[in-house]
């Protein structure tokens, strides 16, 4: 095989003989035909710029030390097609995919090859390394440059080939070769292809083998703290792919992510979800899980994460769209992702509540620390503060403390995050990261929040895309017999499911109230009867009144000694809002038990 010196004089002398034989006239147009090839690299280059498609020739350093190369064989001179050749040992920079040169200091030298052939004085054969079926120059660019422009196909080549585990042909785009050659490396090191005959961890992301191979670095020092022995990194390769990987690609599949990433992997949506976690666990200040970094992931997030989340750091309501910003997710959108769900069955494993510390916030607290009990979940508790001075102050802290003590003391597990903002916008914004929010209503006012309740509370109601659980006073409920009030609109809809959920999980007792009016009749009733019914629910009282509707619910509520309220919230349009709307209203200001308000 030729070392750099070799390489180096070869060139050298072969320079030397242009300058000797060239014709001034062949010169002159050969640097003509340098201008040209120069204009057509630019646009070439445009064009990827706006493409997306790669232009670059392979660095073949860049893959060397990921070969692994097994031995070398000279196969002597040969004719070899100019487009298998797809990269350069030392000069990928100075070309483009199909060797156009890219810099203007090549004029020179390129336009003497150029007139060489011009003036019937031909060149000797380039250097070449073979891998596969591609070849990549030692010596003789600018040859194979100008050959391409004189249209050849075929140009002559000592040709020495390189062994090795890697298969490339000539369609290969050069990340692709990068990545290839990469996932030997990441073989080698984790022994995968051995161990996990059936894993597929290839990654069309170049570079991207490095995280994995953190996570399992980290989760083999995790193993070895837990179980007291050492292990080596094969081993704990072996233990990540099963206890971290598979579970997440199970997840991919189930929710046929990969059918929004054309020509991506299994493990490149790994990658992206574990970045996109990292990224959401550090602006939200608590953990994510797999199921929740996963709604919405769409091919935006592979060309636009970064932009993404440094908006998202910089204001956390930002990563809304406008229009869900400003009015909600349209109904059914989170019972959707609730049938895809693969977490044991829960509907509430992550409970979002806001403290700021009064009595009321604690009392929220107790209650939501029981809803927590039943579903197994885990806390995500959220501080408001005005002013960045005051995300470690004295208050701060101590609500932490208290927080954690209290979910310690209750066998819950608890999240803890302090942000500067306002508390409904806060709420509103971090909702599509958990399941279920709770509040007291406590920002409704600054007086009274039963009594008149604010725009933020409006604003809740209208754009949480969860549902919404409203614990207020101070008398404690069993929520032992929930009343559905059922009107048959697209958010009572899912009222029904999650009534539905928690009679079936919890064994709750339940009754259905259906108010007539000009847009309701008694038949939404029987619709909420077939519903029920078609889920094994038989023990259901079933009522229909007769307008106003908030005083028929209360009426039937006490008839009935219910101590649970669930029911579809109101929309953002007047005329809905007037109708349904007042109803909410009425109900979160004269109702003494608990609401669950669903979308």
């Amino acid at each position: 095989m030729y070392n750099r010196g070799e390489i180096l004089t070869a060139s050298s002398t072969f320079y030397l003989f242009l300058k000797v034989t060239v014709t001034e006239q062949n010169y002159k147009q050969a640097l003509r035909d340098f201008r040209s090839a120069r204009q057509q690299a630019v646009m070439r280059q445009l064009l990827s710029r706006f493409s997306g498609e790669a232009n670059d020739l392979l660095a073949y350093n860049e893959i060397a030390d990921d070969l692994k190369v097994e031995d070398t064989v000279e196969l002597g001179l040969q004719e070899i097609p100019l487009e298998a050749i797809i990269g350069s040992v030392g000069r990928a920079e100075d070309f483009t995919r199909d060797f156009l040169p890219k810099r203007d200091s090549d004029a020179e030298r390129w336009a003497r090859v150029r007139a060489a052939v011009s003036d019937m004085r031909g060149w000797p054969p380039i250097e070449v390394y073979k891998l596969g079926n591609v070849y990549f120059v030692k010596d003789g660019n600018h040859r194979v440059s100008v050959a391409r422009q004189l249209g050849n196909e075929t140009i002559s080549a000592r040709v020495t080939e390189v062994k090795t585990r890697l298969e490339v042909d000539m369609d290969a785009d050069p990340s692709e070769i990068i990545s290839r050659a990469s996932y030997l490396r990441f073989l080698e090191e984790t022994k995968l292809d051995e161990s996990r005959p059936d894993s597929d961890l290839y990654l069309t992301f170049c570079n991207h083998y490095e995280s994995l191979i953190a996570q399992i670095d980290n989760y083999r020092y995790e193993l070895s703290a837990r179980e007291s022995n050492g292990m080596s990194f094969e081993e704990a390769a072996a233990r990540w792919y099963d206890d971290r990987y598979l579970p997440v690609a199970d997840l991919i599949r189930t929710e046929g992510t990969l059918r929004n990433f054309e020509k991506r992997t299994e493990a490149d949506i790994y990658v992206l979800l574990s970045e996109r976690r990292h990224d959401l666990e550090e602006a939200l200040g608590w953990e994510v899980s797999a199921q929740s970094a996963i709604a919405g992931l769409d091919v935006k997030h592979e060309n636009r994460l970064g932009r993404a989340i440094s908006r998202f750091r910089n204001r956390l309501t930002g990563i809304l769209r406008p229009e869900i910003a400003a009015h909600g997710p349209p109904p059914g959108e989170w019972r959707r992702s609730r049938h895809a769900s693969t977490r044991d069955q829960t509907l509430f494993a992550d409970i979002l509540v806001s403290l700021q510390g009064t009595e009321a916030d604690w009392r929220l607290l107790d209650e939501t620390i029981r809803v927590a009990q039943w579903e197994q979940g885990r806390i995500l508790a959220l501080h408001a503060v005005d002013s960045v001075a005051e995300l470690d102050g004295e208050l701060s802290c101590q609500i932490r403390k208290r927080f954690y003590e209290r979910c310690a003391s209750a066998g819950v597990e608890g999240q803890f995050a302090c942000e500067v903002g306002l508390e409904g916008d806060l709420l509103i914004a971090r909702a599509p990261w958990a399941d279920l929010v709770t509040t007291n209503l406590t920002f409704a006012t600054e007086y009274a929040p039963r009594s008149n309740l604010s725009k933020g509370v409006s604003d809740l109601i209208k754009r949480c895309p969860r549902p919404i659980l409203v614990i207020a006073g101070e008398t404690r409920s069993g929520m032992d017999h929930a009343l559905l009030a059922y009107d048959g609109s697209p958010k009572a809809d899912e009222a029904l499911f999650v009534t539905t959920y928690l009679a079936l999980r919890y064994n709750i007792k339940l009754s259905v109230v259906t108010v007539r009016t000009e847009f309701t009749t008694a038949a939404a009733l029987e619709r909420a009867r077939d519903y029920l019914t078609g889920h094994h629910l038989v023990n259901v009282q079933y009522v229909v009144r007769n307008e106003p509707i908030y005083a028929a619910i209360a009426e039937t509520a006490a008839s009935l000694k219910t101590d649970f309220l669930i029911m579809g919230g109101f929309g953002f349009r007047t005329g809905e809002h007037i109708h349904i709307g007042s109803t909410v209203d009425d109900a979160l200001r004269k109702f003494d038990h608990p609401i669950l308000i669903c979308r």
